[in-house]
């Protein structure tokens, strides 16, 4: 009998950003996790781009209707891209990472399509960059370590995406929070400043603040989203009840 799993020892690399390590997955052949400063930040399968080991790359995959070009912002393993790619190949994609020691471990020990055009860059300045109505969709996955840093929170970030977005596109973002929710109350208020329609979709437990985890806020020309077993989608007045109170995360100074 054959070895089961991925066998492959572990690979490190000291990035900009810190530790950067792909773990290799002993249930899965060629399942990698890439990680940051020992927190999990993507999960790649080479053998199987559908699979989706996040629970937030799942709702992110469930909610998301593919409109080209597509814009990530936040690289990792390139597991949404990888996605797209299968899910509708040959779909226009840029995504910006801004460690170039993470973008060339990924791009030497877990190879992607070569229609996913990699830059390295700030998330912020490239999205500021695009012009008007470059992108249908934009999904921002940003973090430094377990935080989302402030300018990708702040309403000018909201105000590029718009700006950026064609009419009928529509903005994802993958948010982490702690109970109470204050950090996503936030969210929810500033996007909401400057988009007209917006969905915070997430797993019951976090969405009520008895757990931490991720939640996906949509922003734009949001699709109908058939929520799964104990997923929870909160929209209109039940989304301005979520974020009564909450004040918009304004611009500091740059």
């Amino acid at each position: 009998m054959g070895p089961v799993g991925n066998q492959r020892a572990p690979l490190r690399l000291l990035a900009g950003v810190g530790l950067a390590e792909l773990r290799p997955d002993p249930a899965r052949p060629r399942g990698w996790t890439l990680l940051v400063n020992g927190v999990p930040q993507s999960y790649v399968d080479l053998d199987d781009p559908g699979h989706l080991e996040f629970p937030y790359q799942r709702m992110i995959g469930a909610a998301i209707a593919v409109r080209e070009p597509v814009l990530h912002l936040g690289g990792g393993g390139l597991t949404l891209p990888r996605l797209i790619e299968h899910r509708r190949p040959g779909t226009p994609q840029v995504v910006i990472e801004r460690d170039p020691v993470i973008a060339a471990l990924v791009r030497r020990n877990l190879p992607y399509p070569g229609t996913i055009d990699v830059r390295i860059g700030d998330a912020r300045e490239a999205l500021e960059a695009a012009g008007p109505e470059s992108y249908g969709l934009i999904i921002a996955d940003v973090f430094v370590g377990a935080a989302m840093p402030r300018s990708v929170a702040e309403r000018g970030f909201a105000v590029a995406a718009r700006h950026a977005l064609r009419p009928d596109g529509l903005l994802a973002m993958n948010l982490t929070d702690v109970p109470p929710l204050a950090q996503t109350r936030v969210q929810v208020a500033t996007v909401g400043t400057i988009f007209e329609q917006s969905v915070l979709y997430g797993e019951e437990p976090v969405l009520r603040g008895r757990r931490v985890g991720n939640l996906i806020l949509l922003a734009g020309n949001v699709p109908a989203i058939k929520a799964g077993k104990n997923e929870r989608v909160l929209r209109g007045d039940d989304l301005s009840k979520f974020a009564t109170g909450a004040r918009p995360l304004l611009d500091e100074p740059r």
